[in-house]
């Protein structure tokens, strides 16, 4: 039985759905933003907002939790530049906007930016 368990496969095995996530999380802190598929922005999502959490005070172990989930030094480094921005905000730091409809396969498209 699958009761209460949260999140999307998103149609792959673990790793790759986490190899996945971590990609999408890395690209919108350097980029500020990314446009994936509508499914891909509502997933990635929470884990996102959980990061800029992190992030938010500059700690020994906020950075090691951050990289833990990044594996990237230099993303790591770049959401404790960006996430003090958002001291002051309790939550919501992220928007996804509807795009329309990808040509080749009609997939929805979305954006998914820093507030």
């Amino acid at each position: 039985m699958r009761h209460r368990k949260s999140g999307k496969k998103m149609g792959r095995p673990t790793a790759q759905r986490k190899a996945l996530y971590r990609s999408l999380m890395i690209a919108i802190i350097e980029h500020r933003g990314i446009t994936t598929t509508d499914a891909k922005a509502r997933a990635v999502q929470p884990e996102v907002e959980k990061l800029i959490s992190l992030g938010r005070f500059d700690t020994p172990h906020n950075r090691r939790m951050a990289l833990s989930k990044l594996h990237s030094k230099i993303a790591m480094n770049l959401l404790f530049q960006v996430a003090p921005a958002y001291a002051e905000r309790p939550g919501g730091y992220t928007r996804i906007v509807k795009m329309g409809f990808r040509k080749g396969d009609a997939a929805e498209m979305a954006r998914i930016e820093l507030v």
